[in-house]
């Protein structure tokens, strides 16, 4: 058995990686950057070395970098984790010649799947569906806008080396499979030191369906169920399940035995994951690619197996074999996982990077209910989000008996999760789980698009739900009240009094209302005969509190700005008004302050470094034309004239870095 195990990452997955390897009794070893001095993953290992600057091209892709670690701490295996140097034949190969263990799949099994091009036309050798394209490198951008008019838009432009999103681009027309080329190329060799890339059709209306597998030494191979990854955004996943809601047991066995057959004929062991695309509509799979890694969402594989995939992979890669056949493999009932994000939703999705300020999860196990909550994360209140990796701060899972309930679960999590000081997508996540089209598990990679065609704006509450907002609010400013006249006493030689009767006011509601405690509890009762019972222990300076509106637990985030109460609630981010009946009509007579004009400015969507500019001052451009490239967190974004106009004025050069609305370009 291994002994002491380095591993070459760093965030979630090293901290995910370490907690396993704690549990078997094996010493651990952690790597990390001039960024992640102080990261979480660095704090858990029982030691730790430095292996350079920021970027990880000069640090967690470095290979010599890593053996040095190796030889320095005299590990004898290492764990890749996922990205970085996980599906580099070349490492594998490296750590081979120094005599450690890989924890991972044989070289020439990361050769020849993990490479996209290669996987495919092994795929198709051995019989396995595949997706239409062109499964030869290309050499430029005209070869490729040639390619994607013979295969006919739209196409999908995607890294050989590529993973987790990036080095890929959608293009519907010949502008965009040049533009995307070219961004897919940057982002591929910036991320995986390797820029070779590939066209294929792109399968409108399709699901996004994966299969676990996992092999050992001894010839033995299993599938383990699939995975659901169908709800993405820029191609990278953002919700996922197990099982999926589409899959009959016919297709999912047919699935499983092909992802198995492929495996078997390239000699694969330890955990991988062999990705399909559904038809929708007919009921069809293809073969996309395999992952010869753990993916990012086993957890959710996890959760309904009841296996532990990094416990197996370390028993797998020290030469056991699997103790358990395809026929001891059961799947109990259903996982979901969210994927935290530090990006803000609101700016469709752009990377925020920041200190967190606050970071309280929900707590974690088995759930009053009978639920389970796991959280699985790289990062602690007061830590900081580095604009140099991944923007994922942290994977919530929850399992139930049976899907909706699931669901219902995350809702209850996501309500309770805590995150400030950055942008982040929790209302985003939890808007999904109220959706009914996510509910009834009609989704395709397309759903974030075709849900949210002009963005996430947030969630407007509708009456039921402003009723239940207005309720709370009601009662922390009675809390508010309260407290001010056990502080002052009176007004003069006069005892201050509270008032029971009050206007609320939020996102276009108003409800006149009156407040009434018994020893029952509070009563909300509003002017048009409607009535809310509600309870909670909210105290001044708490940030989240679960109330109890009539008999539902309401899991709230509140803030205090000046007289108005923020309320954050199952995707919705209210400002609450609670007034005096004087007081809001007067209100009404006040005027509204308008946002100041920057319709003639392209601001910097998020903090980031500017790569490139397009356009010289003096230029006229139209609508859709290229200004400047930024580049955050490994992804390129190119940003685009929104009308036609002339440039005025260039504020930055290429290789400057920008926050969130800083200046780019004026125009006339």
């Amino acid at each position: 058995m291994i002994s002491k195990l380095l591993i070459a990452n760093r965030g979630e997955i090293a901290c995910r990686v370490i907690k396993t390897a704690k549990k078997m009794g094996i010493k651990t070893v952690a790597v990390y950057s001039d960024a992640d001095r102080d990261a979480l993953h660095v704090k858990m290992a029982d030691e730790a070395v430095h292996i350079g600057p920021a970027p990880s091209n000069q640090s967690y892709i470095v290979i010599e970098k890593i053996l040095e670690a190796i030889r320095q701490t005299g590990a004898d295996a290492v764990h890749p984790g996922y990205g970085f140097l996980s599906e580099n034949a070349v490492f594998a190969d490296a750590l081979a010649k120094e005599g450690v263990t890989f924890v991972g799949p044989p070289v020439n099994a990361i050769q020849a799947m993990g490479d996209k091009i290669t996987s495919k036309k092994l795929a198709a050798e051995a019989g396995v569906s595949t997706v239409p394209g062109h499964m030869g490198l290309i050499a430029d951008a005209d070869e490729a806008v040639k390619i994607s008019d013979q295969i006919g838009y739209p196409v999908m432009i995607k890294a050989s080396a590529g993973g987790g999103g990036k080095g890929m681009r959608i293009a519907w027309n010949a502008e965009e499979a040049r533009e995307g080329f070219q961004s897919s190329k940057n982002e591929a060799k910036n991320s995986f030191g390797d820029d070779r890339i590939f066209i294929e059709k792109f399968v409108t209306e399709p699901r996004h369906i994966e299969i676990q597998v996992l092999g050992d030494k001894h010839g033995n191979v299993l599938y383990l169920g699939e995975r659901e990854c169908s709800i993405q955004r820029r191609n990278q996943k953002v919700i996922e399940e197990a099982p999926s809601p589409f899959l009959d047991e016919a297709t999912r066995k047919a699935m499983g035995e092909q992802a198995v057959a492929l495996a078997k004929a390239v000699g694969y062991h330890s955990a991988g994951t062999v990705e399909f695309i559904v038809d929708g509509k007919q009921n069809k799979f293809y073969f996309l690619e395999m992952n010869t890694r753990l993916q990012v969402e086993h957890p959710v594989t996890e959760l309904i197996t009841g296996l532990d995939l990094v416990e197996q992979m370390i028993r797998v890669a020290s030469g056991e074999k699997l103790a358990f056949g395809q026929s001891d493999v059961k799947l109990n009932g259903w996982a979901i996982e969210s994927r935290l994000y530090a990006e803000d939703p609101y700016r469709n999705f752009l990377p925020s990077i920041g200190r967190l300020t606050r970071y309280h999860p929900p707590v974690e196990g088995v759930q009053d209910d009978g639920t389970i909550v796991r959280n699985d994360t790289g990062v602690y209140d007061g830590g900081e989000i580095s604009m140099y990796y991944d923007p994922m701060i942290a994977k919530l899972c929850t399992w139930a008996p049976d899907r909706l309930s699931a669901i219902d679960a995350m809702s209850k999590a996501l309500d309770n999760f805590e995150v400030e000081g950055i942008g982040h997508n929790l209302p985003f996540l939890s808007a999904v789980m109220q959706q009914e089209r996510f509910r009834s598990g009609k989704i395709t990679t397309a759903y974030i698009a075709e849900e949210f065609k002009d963005g996430f704006t947030g969630v407007v509450p509708d009456e039921a739900a402003a009723r239940k907002l207005a309720a709370i609010a009601t009662l922390i400013n009675q809390t508010l009240q309260d407290r001010a006249v056990a502080i002052s006493g009176t007004i003069g030689n006069h005892p201050r009094k509270v008032g029971k009767d009050w206007v609320v006011t939020l996102a276009g509601h108003e409800f006149p209302v009156t407040i009434s405690t018994s020893v029952d509890g509070t009563t909300i009762a509003f002017a048009d005969g409607g009535k809310c019972a509600v309870t909670g222990g909210w105290l001044p300076g708490r940030t989240h509190t679960i109330f109890h509106v009539d008999g539902e637990d309401v899991g709230v985030k509140i803030n205090l700005a000046g007289p108005a109460i923020r309320l954050r609630w199952r995707g919705m981010d209210v400002t609450v008004r609670v007034r005096s009946p004087r007081v809001a009509e007067l209100a009404h007579l006040m005027p509204v302050k308008l946002p100041p004009d920057t319709s003639k400015m392209l601001l910097c969507p998020m903090p980031g470094v500017i790569t490139s500019i397009a356009v010289q001052e003096g230029d006229q451009v139209e609508a859709g034309q290229s200004l400047a490239t930024v580049e955050a967190m490994k992804m390129e974004n190119i940003l685009k004239a929104e009308k036609r106009s002339v440039v005025k004025k260039i504020a930055v050069k290429a290789g400057e870095s920008l926050a969130v609305d800083g200046l780019i370009m004026e125009f006339e």
